[in-house]
């Protein structure tokens, strides 16, 4: 089939392969619902069929394990449209991936995260340290399986103009390889500076692959990127490519942000490779995202991620013992990398929030582009904050999605009452996902606050215990709510009820967002 030459407004041609996954998805609902209307409108007993199908999917929603707020939107949807429902549940819905993909990623992960040496000593040591905050690290060992680390150095960079020159040092001084894992890679200036510097690399012997999401990089890319890179001589793969086809695997994106750089240095954070995350164009006001440069031990761990995520994509296996380097940082800081998938039952990113909030003494400082939660977490913030601790979440004012931010802006009302304090960045949007604590403990990384990052996609995210960057994250924290809106709760209580209305209803389905 040839590539067909559809623009968006920036003037990249839509990928060929999604206008014809595209195609053939629309083919198949309506051929799903054509048979099913069909069949009920000429026939009674079909339609008491579907109707038993219904009621049995329902009782199966309620009775399976997992989040509640998931469950009653499915179950509302299938009330509403049982045939069409109860079709896209047993299609996407279902949650289980199936049983090849979830051995082929654990062997993959098995393969790496063996080889990482955790170091008991260093758990005692942070406990024997700060007892309160080596609950964190116990507890992201034992779910995510990553060590716990001394001997490096964590570098926050805010906003995204402020870390590119800082990247392109570091990807300069690379020797041996560099490794790159993005949600979004997207053709610009940023792009270019990134580009040149790789194809220069591979001229002098430095091995460089690069891993992007599929769906996230959608008309982002001009025709061929992948075959262009290639003929430089790098190595590029496209994470769960887009298919002609109905599949649950579909759902569960890469949102992982991973750069290593010959096993000494490592980066991740909010920041994508686009345009718009160092402000070169406006897309909703002012991009605020961050990003942090790790040095030393804990490179190891995000050496794991990429090789493991790299032969689950390719089926390449990358000799990782060869590419870890002995190099430590100068640094009293304990560094926990960690990463977080869909493919078990562990949910490590979602859970050291939790912690995170569970421990605060003091306060607890959280930046997040979305706010779609559950019961759970609302009753940990509340919890919190009924406890003496300022908790204050920061969301953005200019949202970059019309339906997913009066969702965010549901949960206001709830959290206001049990007073925490919220704030919009009101010179655009903040993408960066952030937690800080008590000057003592923080964590950066990919993880919204939403379903999606916490169950359907794969994330990753640093924790650190280390007073110096934990301070630098409190202070550009600050800054930002000098130019944010705070809510108040009086006039957020008496918001029109046309907007508490639209609010309510897509609240109900905020599990699909």
């Amino acid at each position: 089939m040839k590539n067909v030459k559809v623009k968006n407004k920036r003037g990249i041609p839509f990928p060929s392969h999604v206008i014809f996954s595209a195609f053939f998805l629309i083919l198949q609902l309506a051929f799903l619902f054509g048979v099913a209307y069909n069949f009920t409108v000429n026939s009674i007993a079909v339609f008491w069929i579907f109707e038993i199908i219904a009621i049995i999917t329902v009782a199966t929603i309620i009775n399976r394990r997992g989040n509640p707020n998931y469950k009653i939107a499915w179950i509302i949807f299938i009330l509403i449209f049982p045939i069409f429902g109860i079709s896209l549940f047993m299609l996407f819905g279902g949650g289980r991936v199936l049983p090849h993909l979830k051995n082929k990623m654990r062997k993959s992960e098995q393969l790496y995260v063996s080889q990482l040496e955790d170091d008991s000593a260093v758990h005692e040591t942070l406990r024997y340290e700060d007892l309160l905050h080596s609950r964190q690290a116990d507890y992201l060992t034992a779910e995510s399986g990553f060590p716990l680390y001394k001997n490096t150095s964590v570098e926050y960079l805010s906003p995204g103009e402020a870390f590119l020159p800082r990247f392109l040092e570091e990807l300069n001084a690379a020797e041996k390889y560099i490794y790159i894992e993005f949600f979004i890679i997207a053709e610009g200036k940023m792009w270019d500076s990134i580009a040149s510097i790789l194809e220069r690399k591979v001229r002098e012997g430095v091995e460089v692959k690069v891993l992007f999401d599929d769906f996230g990089s959608i008309k982002r890319q001009n025709k061929n990127f992948i075959s262009r890179l290639r003929s430089k001589g790098i190595k590029v793969a496209a994470f769960n490519k887009i298919k002609p086809s109905f599949d649950v695997f579909m759902n569960n994106r890469n949102h992982r942000k991973i750069v290593v750089i010959d096993g000494k240095v490592a980066v991740t954070g909010g920041l994508n490779l686009a345009d718009e995350y160092i402000n070169e164009y406006e897309r909703f006001g002012y991009w605020m995202d961050c990003a942090v440069i790790l040095k030393g031990e804990a490179v190891k761990s995000f050496l794991a991620m990429f090789c493991s995520i790299w032969k689950f994509t390719t089926g390449e296996e990358i000799d990782m013992q060869s590419r870890i380097s002995d190099f430590k940082a100068k640094s009293d800081a304990f560094v926990l990398p960690y990463s977080d998938d869909p493919l078990d039952d562990k949910n490590p990113a979602e859970g050291i929030y939790m912690q995170m909030l569970n421990t605060a003494q003091r306060y607890v400082y959280i930046a997040t582009p979305y706010l779609i939660i559950d019961d759970t977490m609302i009753d940990m913030l509340k919890m919190a904050a009924n406890s003496g601790v300022d908790v204050r979440i920061l969301t953005p004012h200019i949202p970059d999605k019309w339906y997913v931010h009066p969702v965010t802006q549901y949960n206001y009302l709830e959290l206001l009452e049990a007073g925490v304090k919220i704030y919009e960045y009101t010179p655009g949007f903040i993408h960066s996902k952030i937690f800080v604590s008590d000057d003592r403990v923080a964590t950066v990384g990919t993880v919204n606050m939403d379903y999606r990052s916490f169950v359907m996609h794969f994330e990753c995210g640093v924790w650190f215990s280390d007073n110096n960057t934990v301070m630098d994250i409190k202070s550009h924290f600050n800054e930002m709510l000098k130019v944010s809106q705070e809510i108040e709760y009086e006039k957020w209580r008496k918001s029109p009820w046309y907007q508490r209305l639209k609010r309510a209803i897509l609240h109900i389905f905020s599990p699909f967002m």
